[in-house]
């Protein structure tokens, strides 16, 4: 069965009184501990990559992943423009990218040695764990677009093996 998105319907309170809760929950949010990884796309020549927090399953029949992007990003027309994106997973081993892909409008992808993922996108050349994907849809989010994506490709070394 499928369910119509609905249009968002405004909350019972004014809006004004939402906005005082955005210094609370980014508070709030960051008591949350959450994996980090990074993801990365191309649209044509042009290549895109930032740190993501808000990954996350969303099905397994079929097989989709969610993640948000900032409509502020510098990189922004880029996620609108692609239809592949990759994920890589960051572990202690690979979290030396997180300083480079946190950054704000410079060449993230200087100076790596780059190999293409299924879908196009670049892969991060020392990351085990990755999922190509390809965009499945994108949603409205308030100040982010929800991005979200039909696994096309797992890259782990040992699929049994609990990390």
């Amino acid at each position: 069965m499928l369910v119509e998105s609905k249009p968002h319907q405004p909350a019972a309170f004014p809006g004004p009184a939402a906005d005082r809760q955005t210094p609370g929950l980014r508070s709030f949010m960051r008591h949350w501990d959450t994996g980090t990884c990074v993801v990365t796309a191309a649209a044509g020549e042009r290549r895109a990559g930032l740190v993501v927090n808000s990954f996350t399953s969303v099905s397994l029949e079929p097989a989709l992943v969610s993640w948000c992007v900032d409509k502020a990003s510098t990189s922004f027309d880029i996620w609108m423009e692609t239809e592949n994106f990759s994920v890589h997973l960051l572990d202690q081993t690979t979290a030396h990218h997180i300083p480079r892909f946190v950054q704000r409008g410079v060449d993230k992808f200087a100076g790596l040695e780059l190999q293409t993922g299924t879908t196009g996108s670049p892969v991060l050349p020392d990351v085990r764990l990755r999922l190509d994907c390809r965009i499945w849809d994108r949603y409205e989010g308030g100040d982010h677009i929800i991005m979200v994506g039909a696994v096309d490709h797992i890259a782990q070394p040992d699929p049994a093996r609990d990390v």
